[in-house]
């Protein structure tokens, strides 16, 4: 089973009534369960040796998305906040160089951080134009849901 298909499958779940989905396929075995507002996926080996993407679901109330920045009140800055519970890494890798560091400009779409869930490594994208203005977490360290990550100055 391919990264895509997983990735299939985890949308189908999200945007369904479905709370468990389990496919066994030989010597591989996938289980994606809908717990509220989050959707799990756990294998129970890794699968794969580099990062995979990973969107976060869709919550139920349009207003309050995990994966999408939020705005705060007291300046014109935006938060990217972890989409799930994992290890925040700011590298693809040790010795490579950190995806971004203060000061660097982002746009929609690119890399900021790594978040090992599950032995999966979850690439998280930024979702909006602008710059890094504070980052929020330590590299290895371990972060909740909706934790803050990044603040960002929009473009």
């Amino acid at each position: 089973m391919d990264l895509k298909h997983i990735q299939d499958l985890v949308k189908m779940v999200n945007k369904s009534n479905i709370t468990e989905l389990s496919i066994e396929e030989k010597d591989f075995k996938i289980t994606i369960k809908q717990n509220e507002e989050r959707v799990v996926a756990a294998a129970p080996a890794p699968v794969y040796q580099q990062p995979a993407v990973v969107q976060a679901p869709a919550p139920v109330s349009a207003a309050a998305s995990a994966a999408a920045p939020q705005k705060q009140e007291a300046d014109n800055l935006i938060t990217i906040k972890s989409p799930m519970i994992g290890t925040f890494y700011r590298k693809p890798a040790p010795g490579k160089p950190n995806f971004v560091e203060e000061g660097d400009e982002v746009r929609s779409g690119k890399v900021v951080c790594v978040i090992e869930a599950m032995k999966l490594f979850n690439e998280i994208e930024s979702e909006v134009n602008g710059r890094i203005v504070k980052i929020l977490v330590e590299d290895s360290s371990p972060v909740e849901y909706d934790q803050p990550l990044f603040m960002v100055e929009p473009a």
